[in-house]
């Protein structure tokens, strides 16, 4: 009897004569010898035909092969979970595991042979070889290697041996980077491959990636890619050795081991010769080699073993009984750990379905449903459901476990909605390409599962649901992969590098994105290239070197519109760090720096336009330094008529040095750091330096022109270049009052316009005309009430404007303790003087000693300036009260921007005793006796001139 082999074919005999002998041929030879295409074409010859492939992803493609040559109708595709099987389909392409033996076809072909050496499934190729048999015709597709064991055991085939077409040679390792076009890497793990791709994606623009585990969607995608000529490398997994018809030229190692499973070992040479047989097409010679850095080289044997196809020949195939006794899990387990009887065959190792088997029959839920023979081979057909999410053993034997629970009863099937459930959990293109890769696999699993006519009520409807899913995800991970391992633009600009890159077409578009060749490769803002935002940080020199290649003819365009543009595109303003700069069209050209002098500020260039040619960079500087100085003629117009002024002849000196001062203060100085230049002014020149625009305020001299706006932003610009600062925030231009302030210093204060008043600012005019109005109310009295409508309207507190009045020399006062004037008209000179009640003051100017030097009141009621007043509304008339007593001794004249002298030592007085020393008891004026009373005459005298007595 013979179970397992079949040496010769025999038919029914009619008519008392034998049957014709069936031929059975086996096809032997290297890889790219056009194996497949002939099986092809000779199953095609007949009136139907199954082949079986090593690889769904192989099947898939003769599948669209033949469909392309017979019809969708004519075709079918049947794997593990994939299933395209029409009505009247007389042409099967299928994975060895899915081949249906039980139907009988003219002709039967099995690719790849040699891999019934393999310890997983080389049981499965060894069972197809010896029983699986067309009417008419069988082929036995293999390496060479396969020859001795072809002739044992296969004694009636025909052998043929179909040569190279094409040259093979060893191009040596090479590095990554110096790897030929049209190149496929190889790794044998995951993680290689897609740190291959990653570096492939800085260097080359990108890599498609081909692996076992993607959908045949997914791979298909990858591959047209790598086809096409979008990118030119593939990485891969050693699936692309099992007859992967690609274009490829090169092939490179990026190992030369691998985990088979069991254990980490280096590649046979017949591996080797599988994986770099893909090099090469027709008669298109190729070539192989290693991956420098990565792979250890090849030894010299290997090397000639693969160019000339010359390996050891196989000593066994590995084999299983295909059909174990089904009387129980013992016998069943039995049989399948039986070893074979005859020569060139030994006993498979233990495949993951026997493990999980064996798993399952030491589970009490799953024996106790298991009683008749139909049940065990239930068990064993849903125990060879294939482990697609690489769980292992203990997990993958849980997991059927729990079908069974739906499969185990008499007609059990899996609830739908269980099915529809899984589905849905899986139904999510969110996440990273390992977590869509793994999302695949379970997919892939119930895609098997409804494949199965008799686990589930509604197999068609399910398996179109799980083929949806499958689908979906493998768009996303074909989108992740692509995103991830392949960047267009570079692969576009790095196949155009070379001496034809000048006569690339160069764009801008409206939103000034550069166009090299139709590819964004960044923003042009002003004259800097800024990389797209999108582009990873090792693809910036790149993009970078592209753009300094390509964009000399827009700048030139560019720099002729700058050069012509009108003064309105331009602007003043802060940098990214807060430095004054020059913008057009809110592109920075450069900074304002320190010039000669104030109002003589220097432009350095922006780095973009430094980097300009020396006739365009000229162009550019001269159009910015123009517009610096007509905006300095407008905005500061007022410190130039200074200037002006300081430079006439026909003034008095002292004007002249006094507008000096003030130009070099910017057009606004405290009266006290010109208290020289206006203390030596004679009286009869000062109309002459009103005529200039000075305006002599009780607090601050400033030129009226000074305080606009634009002014103030120019001042603090200026200031900011001068002292190589940052440029200080200027307060809405509407403003006259600012509490929710801070300015970093007095002099930024002064710059905006505005004085400090205890914790608020009021802007300087403003402030001097409250002072004028308090001079006004006073008259020559002392004593006073002022109506604070005015104040009030500007939004001074009450605080604020004591701090204001106390600088301009009043105090407040008690209505109670005025002096009324008709007390001393009706008293006469007999009138006793009541002592005014002063607010005491604060401890800053109790340091300081005032002194009786009234403001200069004819002065101040001389100048009205065109200042815009606040609208005020009715209100009740507010009258406070103050008194007179004069400004405060002023400081000599001290350049507010020098460094301050160093602090005198203390005097003698304020000194700490010595040790052993007493302390001199300070002297309390309060308890002193008072003051011998004036003369009554000197009384008199001092209430009719309104003296301080």
């Amino acid at each position: 009897e013979m179970r397992h082999f079949s040496f010769s074919l025999t038919l029914p005999i009619a008519s008392g004569m034998a049957a014709p002998r069936v031929p059975l041929s086996a096809i032997l030879g290297p890889t790219n010898t056009g194996k497949t295409h002939l099986a092809v074409e000779r199953m095609c010859a007949h009136s139907s035909g199954m082949m079986g492939f090593p690889l769904r992803l192989l099947a898939r493609e003769i599948y669209e092969r033949v469909v392309a040559l017979k019809g969708a109708g004519q075709v079918a595709l049947i794997t593990g979970e994939e299933r395209i099987e029409p009505p009247g389909a007389r042409y099967y392409c299928c994975t060895v595991e899915s081949m249906p033996l039980q139907k009988e076809f003219a002709f039967v072909a099995l690719d790849e042979a040699q891999l019934g050496a393999d310890p997983e499934r080389g049981h499965i190729f060894t069972d197809r070889l010896l029983h699986a048999r067309g009417r008419e015709e069988t082929m036995i597709l293999g390496s060479e290697s396969l020859r001795p064991l072809i002739r044992k055991l296969l004694p009636e085939s025909e052998i043929t041996t179909r040569p190279r077409f094409s040259t093979l040679s060893y191009a040596g390792p090479k590095k990554l980077s110096r790897l030929p076009k049209r190149s496929a890497i190889v790794a044998f793990s995951v993680e290689q491959v897609y740190v291959v791709a990653e570096l492939l994606r800085r260097l080359r623009g990108g890599a498609a990636v081909v692996m076992g585990a993607l959908s045949p969607r997914t791979r298909n995608a990858q591959v047209a890619m790598f086809q096409s000529g979008e990118v030119d490398y593939l990485v891969a997994t050693d699936a692309i050795g099992m007859g992967l018809n690609l274009d490829v030229d090169h092939v490179a190692f990026a190992s030369l081991t691998k985990f088979d499973g069991n254990r980490v070992r280096r590649l046979s040479v017949a591996e080797m010769a599988q994986i770099a047989g893909r090099a090469g097409r027709h008669q298109r010679d190729g070539s192989f080699g290693t991956l420098a850095g990565s792979c250890p080289d090849m030894t010299g044997e290997e090397v000639l073993a693969i160019e000339n196809h010359h390996f050891p020949a196989l000593d066994w195939l590995y084999w299983r009984e295909a059909e174990p006794r089904t009387d129980s899990i013992a016998r069943l387990i039995a049989d399948l750990g039986s070893k074979p009887d005859e020569a060139g065959l030994v006993a498979a190792p233990q495949a993951i379905d026997l493990a999980v088997l064996k798993r399952l029959s030491e589970m009490a839920e799953v024996t106790r449903v298991v009683r008749k023979p139909e049940q065990v081979a239930r068990l064993w057909d849903v125990a060879r459901l294939p482990d697609f999410r690489q769980m292992g053993e203990e997990h993958h034997a849980r997991f059927i476990a729990g079908l069974w629970r739906h499969l185990g009863e008499p007609g059990g099937v899996i609830p739908q909605s269980h099915f529809a459930q899984e589905l849905s959990r899986l139904d999510s293109i969110q996440g990273d390409v390992d977590t869509l890769a793994a999302r695949i696999a379970a997919v892939r699993t119930w895609t098997y599962v409804a494949h199965r006519d008799d686990w589930l009520d509604n197999p068609p409807a399910m398996a179109a649901r799980a083929r949806e899913v499958e689908e979906k995800l493998s768009d996303a991970l074909h989108d992740g992969l692509r995103q991830r391992f392949v960047d267009r633009r570079m692969s576009h600009l790095l196949k155009r590098q070379g001496p034809s890159t000048a006569d690339l077409a160069v764009t801008l578009d409206e939103d000034n994105h550069v166009l090299v060749d139709g590819e964004d490769i960044g923003t042009l803002d002003g004259f800097a290239f800024r990389v797209d935002a999108t582009a990873r940080a090792a693809d910036r020199k790149l993009l970078l070197a592209t753009a300094e290649r390509h964009l000399s003819k827009i700048l030139k365009k560019k720099v002729e519109r700058l050069t012509q543009a009108d003064d309105s595109e331009f602007s003043l303003g802060p940098d990214k760090d807060g430095r004054p700069a020059i913008f057009w069209s809110e592109a920075e050209l450069g900074k304002l720096v320190r010039g000669k002098a104030l109002m003589a500020p220097a432009f350095k260039a922006a780095r973009a336009v430094a980097g300009l040619e020396g006739e365009e960079l000229r162009a550019v500087t001269d159009r910015a330094e123009a517009w610096i100085a007509a905006q300095l003629e407008k905005a500061m117009g007022g410190v130039v008529a200074l200037q002006n002024a300081s430079g006439d002849a026909a003034l008095n000196g002292q004007v002249r040095a006094l507008a000096a001062q003030l130009a070099d203060a910017g057009g606004i100085a405290g009266r006290q750091y010109l208290a020289e230049a206006i203390a030596s002014l004679p009286k009869e020149a000062r109309g002459d330096a009103r005529k200039a625009g000075i305006v002599f305020g009780a607090l601050d001299i400033y030129h009226h022109a000074a305080l606009k706006p634009a002014a103030a932003k120019w001042r603090s610009a200026l200031f900011a270049a001068r002292d190589d600062k940052p440029m200080a925030a200027l307060p809405p231009e509407s403003a006259v009052h600012l509490k929710e302030w801070n300015f970093a210093s007095l002099a930024d204060c002064r710059n905006a316009g505005f004085r400090r008043i205890g914790d608020e600012y009021v802007r300087i005019d403003l402030a001097e005309r409250v002072i004028k109005k308090a001079h006004e109310a006073r008259g020559p009295a002392l004593v006073f009430a002022m109506d604070m409508a005015f104040a009030t309207s500007l939004g001074l507190s009450e605080k604020g404007l004591r701090a204001l009045m106390r600088d301009a020399g009043f105090r407040g006062v008690i209505e109670a303790d005025v002096v009324k004037p008709e007390q001393v008209a009706a008293d006469g000179p007999e009138l006793e003087v009541i002592p005014v009640a002063v607010e005491p003051e604060t401890a800053d100017h109790d340091a300081i000693p005032l002194a009786v030097e009234p403001c200069d009141e004819t002065e101040i009621s001389k100048q009205e300036d065109a200042i815009p007043t606040a609208e005020t509304h009715a209100q009740p008339v507010a009258l406070s009260y103050w008194r007179w007593v004069g400004l405060r001794k002023t400081k000599p004249n001290i350049d507010r921007n020098s460094p301050r002298p160093a602090k005198q030592a203390k005097s003698k007085g304020n000194q700490k005793p010595r040790d052993g020393q007493k302390e001199r008891p300070k002297k309390d004026f309060a308890k002193s006796p008072p003051p011998s009373p004036p003369s009554s005459l000197a009384l008199q005298l001092a209430a009719l001139k309104g003296l301080k007595t």
